[in-house]
């Protein structure tokens, strides 16, 4: 039987430790452990990587603490677009929506996409039709409005107008969930979900719903999702590269998950982070950033969640 493994993160570019409660920070750890027991369900009674991925990301979107779902950013006219991808790693079969706006959850019509096998990937108001005619979930586009994202679109406007944008927090900026899996026949998964970043142009998309940049899957190697400063993960197919360096390279997943963060993207100055898991359980959760919400679970069983540099070890209940 093989092991099984689950890794999930919440955004990189945490705020500083000090703009939250003990209690709000408490509140989001406590929704990246939900976010583990319910893919570690999954995994723990021989379901799928897929499934699992999709269900700890549907958590995140559910949480007003993560950029996905509700409480996504907004962009610069005030208004939510969404973006999703889910990744097969068996098949290298992929789905993802773009631009969507009254989808609760954009990780289920991603997977939808990905299951119709007419596309790929979908965007603005047909993604919305189609996970209508799907049965899907369809809210009104302020379900996905929060008070913390409004004062952040608020302040990234006043960055803008006084000229000190690039002086903004990771936390004003950007955020993304995702979750990448290991089932025990041997199949690799990830899915990743997101509203993008605050004050974004309208119409922007960026690396979340592009297969080989922010999610990327393949059996055998490894299963990637990514956060941060979406232009540049396309630019250099941050989760394919990743996935090559161990396929041409031999490299393990530690080795080559953290080149990709911490090198090739440090002379952009961005911030940037991943969590991926590879075919035999290891897991690699690299940032460059304060901190990064995030959390897994080893082919052990150990839970372990974290915002910062402190890892806090949870239980399985």
């Amino acid at each position: 039987m093989n092991r099984i493994a689950l890794a999930i993160h919440g955004g990189c570019g945490v705020m500083a430790k000090l703009d939250l409660s003990e209690e709000e920070w408490a509140a989001a750890r406590a929704d990246l452990h939900c976010s583990l027991q319910v893919g570690w369900a999954v995994l723990s009674a021989g379901g799928s990587a897929l499934d699992a991925v999709q269900a700890a990301v549907v958590v995140m979107e559910d949480s007003p603490h993560f950029n996905a779902g509700y409480g996504a950013a907004l962009n610069t006219e005030g208004e939510h677009e969404l973006d999703a991808s889910i990744m097969d790693g068996r098949t290298l079969e992929a789905g993802a929506v773009t631009l969507a706006r009254r989808i609760r959850n954009p990780i289920k019509a991603a997977r939808r996409v990905m299951e119709k096998g007419e596309a790929v990937l979908l965007g603005g108001a047909s993604a919305d039709a189609f996970a209508q005619a799907e049965g899907l979930d369809i809210v009104e586009a302020g379900y996905f409005t929060t008070e913390r994202r409004v004062k952040a679109l608020a302040a990234m406007k006043a960055h803008v107008t006084a000229g000190t944008a690039v002086k903004a927090s990771e936390a004003e900026k950007h955020g993304t969930v995702g979750a990448v899996a290991l089932d025990r026949a041997g199949h690799l998964a990830a899915a990743t979900s997101t509203g993008g970043y605050n004050n974004k142009p309208a119409g922007r998309i960026g690396d979340t719903p592009i297969v080989g940049a922010g999610t990327y899957a393949r059996d055998g190697l490894c299963a990637v999702s990514g956060t941060g400063k979406g232009e540049f993960f396309i630019r250099y197919a941050i989760g394919h590269e990743v996935a090559s360096r161990i396929n041409y390279l031999g490299e393990d997943l530690e080795t080559a998950a953290s080149k990709v963060i911490m090198k090739d993207l440090k002379p952009y100055n961005i911030g940037a982070g991943l969590v991926a898991v590879s075919a035999d359980g290891s897991i690699a959760a690299p940032y460059n950033t304060d901190g990064m919400f995030r959390g897994w679970v080893t082919p052990e069983g150990q839970f372990c969640i974290a915002t910062h540099q402190k890892v806090f070890e949870v239980s399985a209940a």
